[in-house]
């Protein structure tokens, strides 16, 4: 379900004035469900309006390095400025000089800060500036001692209503700094004087001094970050030991399941193939039993056949003997052929 453009404009409005700091564009959108959710567009147009309604009026949206805000026009700093019991903090040359070297040259490392002014920086504010998140180091410079490099961050920025480094002003447009010093009323360090050859000797021996420890935390680290390495790759080939061995075992434990199958299988076809046997022999026994059994019905039928035959014959040959010995010979005088007649 889309909301309305009105509503999304309150929506954001509402949010700026709450959350008390800078909003980004993708911040704003999470303030909405996945259904409702605008795109980055929409919430840019509502930005566009929010920001041609404060027109004429004595706050202004401002987009800065970290998204949006609602802030007092500058115009009417000097009234608001009386709300506040404790003064604005007085920032000295030197703090302002090293804070611009490293705005327009950064990446820039300490030393080539020096370089540039003539004089050591103090370690103080350096510290400052990190302390209030001005500046961070971003790498470190390739040459012996390894020097930190610093750049600024979006604090920065958001301090000095800038939305990026673009917003800078030109060289050209930078009035001397001894001119500003009454109206900025800037304070000239104490610590900080003309470079001589004893200063310049004792910033060398400093700068030494800042290089070997830089040196002996660089080689520390050096040192920490090769024995975690190793740890990592030893507990790398310890887990890599651990799962071939594991794999190993699997494969054997699937082997042996596969091998018992297989005997299993060749058990139940073996005694399949005895049973079928044994049940063909069976078979071939009735087979015999039964070829045996009609073979002796037939021959008892051909025996009684046979003595039937016989007994016949007998009695055949017994009624013919009997009917000779009834009939009258020659010697009794009858004549065979009146008798045949």
């Amino acid at each position: 379900m889309s909301i309305d453009d009105n509503k999304l404009k309150n929506i954001i409005e509402s949010a700026l004035m709450s959350v008390g700091k800078p909003m980004s564009v993708e911040q704003m959108m999470k303030l909405f469900d996945d259904e409702e959710m605008p795109s980055a567009s929409r919430v840019k147009d509502a930005l566009e309006l929010l920001q041609k309604d404060c027109e004429g009026r004595g706050i202004e949206l401002k987009e800065i390095a970290s998204g949006y805000r609602y802030q007092a026009r500058q115009d009417y700093s000097s009234w608001i400025s009386r709300l506040w019991e404790e003064k604005p903090a007085k920032y000295s040359r030197a703090y302002l000089e090293t804070l611009a070297l490293i705005a327009y040259r950064q990446p820039v490392t300490r030393a080539e800060i020096e370089e540039v002014r003539g004089v050591s920086v103090s370690s103080h504010i350096i510290k400052t500036m990190l302390e209030r998140e001005w500046i961070r180091v971003v790498g470190h410079r390739d040459v012996p001692g390894r020097p930190s490099l610093y750049a600024t961050t979006k604090q920065f920025l958001d301090y000095f209503n800038m939305k990026s480094l673009e917003e800078l002003p030109t060289l050209a447009e930078i009035r001397d700094l001894d001119e500003l010093s009454p109206e900025l009323e800037l304070t000239e360090p104490e610590h900080e004087l003309p470079s001589t050859n004893e200063d310049s000797a004792e910033a060398r021996e400093a700068e030494q001094n800042i290089t070997e420890s830089e040196l002996k935390k660089s080689e520390l680290e050096k040192s920490e970050l090769k024995k975690s390495e190793l740890e990592k790759s030893e507990l790398e080939e310890s887990e890599l030991e651990e799962s071939e061995l594991e794999e190993s075992e699997l494969e054997e434990s699937e082997l042996e399941e596969s091998e018992l199958e297989e005997s299993e299988l060749k058990e139940s076809e073996l005694e399949e193939s005895e049973l079928e046997k044994s049940e063909l022999e069976e078979s071939e026994l009735e087979e015999s039993e039964l070829e045996e059994s009609e073979l002796e019905e037939s021959e008892l039928k051909e025996s009684e056949l046979e003595e039937s035959e016989l007994e016949e014959s007998e009695l055949e040959e017994a009624g013919l003997n009997k009917i000779k010995d009834e009939l009258p010979t020659v010697e009794d005088g009858l004549d065979v052929k009146t008798i045949s007649e």
